[in-house]
């Protein structure tokens, strides 16, 4: 596991107006326009947050016409649930069971994060 590239993704997560962008992108593809209804806050502060969640790769965005439409980065979320229960969970692939560099070695080869 590189810990240092999924402590950026959890530092995208700690704001809860970006969790809540989340939440509601896990439903469908919204535009900006869609998710602003949701909050009291202004268009730049909305593109603000979510450019710090494209930025950690936990959205993509696509273009159709002259609309950005946002989605969940689906295969990310799923390598990161994966973190997150192994590093809430003892088993094999536990750092505590390993030396650090068989640790290192097993996680690059499972997760990319």
């Amino acid at each position: 596991m590189n810990y240092e590239l999924f402590s950026e993704k959890m530092k995208a997560l700690s704001d809860p107006n970006r969790v809540k962008i989340l939440d509601l992108l896990s439903c469908e593809t919204l535009c900006a326009c869609d998710l602003l209804e949701h909050f009291d806050f202004t268009q730049p502060t909305l593109s603000h947050h979510i450019k710090v969640l494209r930025d950690a790769d936990l959205i993509v965005t696509e273009k159709i016409g002259t609309w950005h439409h946002y989605s969940v980065n689906r295969e990310l979320s799923t390598e990161i649930t994966e973190v997150l229960q192994s590093v809430f969970s003892s088993s094999e692939r536990c750092i505590c069971h390993t030396t650090i560099n068989e640790k290192e070695d097993q996680y690059e080869k499972v997760s990319p994060l």
